[in-house]
């Protein structure tokens, strides 16, 4: 038996040692925001918070989240609500076909706890393991940069 804490509330599941944490959220807890893109930890869309740490869950195994905090999307704000964030990728325009976005969103998460400056060069660095394959970087580099601004001010 596993268990942790995804976005605050416990979890029990019953999974095999080579299960990986993507597939523990999708499949079973039906946190299908967490999007499972390359399978070999290059694209980020995978990109989840495993005790407030960037990871990529689809080169974790659920194993290595026991009794860890996970953040995924779906915990990013309360239902019917808006993040800071996310706000700031919509007034970027940092959205184009969304496959990305929840693995951008949680690493951005993670540079505010990394104290990545809001700054261009630096959360282009940051960003550099998630990919955005419709190459939207712009808006979503200028709304990270703002969201970051922000929130140091």
């Amino acid at each position: 038996m596993l268990e942790f804490r995804v976005n605050g509330r416990p979890c029990r599941l019953e999974l095999g040692n080579a299960s990986l944490l993507v597939d523990a959220l999708r499949e079973p807890l039906g946190l299908t925001g967490t999007h499972q893109g390359c399978d070999t930890a290059q694209c980020g869309a995978c990109t989840v918070l495993l005790n407030g740490r960037a990871v990529k869950s689809c080169n974790v195994l659920a194993r290595q989240a026991e009794g860890a905090d996970v953040g995924t999307i779906e915990g990013l704000a309360a239902p019917g609500e808006w993040h800071a964030l996310q706000l700031a990728f919509s007034r970027h325009h940092a959205l184009q076909c969304g496959f990305c976005t929840p693995g951008m969103l949680m690493r951005a998460l993670a540079m505010k706890a990394e104290g990545v400056p809001p700054e261009p060069a630096a959360v282009r660095q940051a960003l550099a393991g998630n990919l955005c394959r419709c190459t939207g970087y712009e808006g979503i580099v200028a709304a990270i940069c703002e969201w970051l601004g922000a929130e140091h001010a």
